[in-house]
């Protein structure tokens, strides 16, 4: 998963990761609210969450093609293992991802 700091950003990251077989499927989620640290200062944003459906073979692309193009200084980008699941789901999951 990742954020982007507007919906034009997100889609467009959205829709590379499709196009280019990197994920499966992607979910934007709009506003969002985020309260963090940086710079020392507690911040508050609006932004868009990306919840990407992808393969541990793709996710080091994932990152690369995310640090390229998302506009953050340091983009989020977490990972969570898949422990189980719709055996069609993950079994079209894996097929749509290279």
């Amino acid at each position: 998963m990742t954020m982007t700091g507007s919906k034009d950003e997100a889609v467009k990251l959205a829709n590379t990761l499709v196009e280019r077989r990197l994920a499966a499927c992607v979910n934007v989620v709009p506003h969002v609210q985020s309260v963090y640290r940086w710079n020392d200062k507690v911040e508050h944003a609006e932004e868009f969450l990306l919840l990407i459906k992808t393969y541990g073979t793709a996710l080091e692309r994932v990152r690369t093609l995310n640090r390229e193009m998302n506009s953050y200084d340091l983009p989020e980008c977490i990972s969570f293992k898949i422990d189980g699941g719709c055996s069609a789901y993950l079994k079209w999951l894996g097929n749509s991802v290279e």
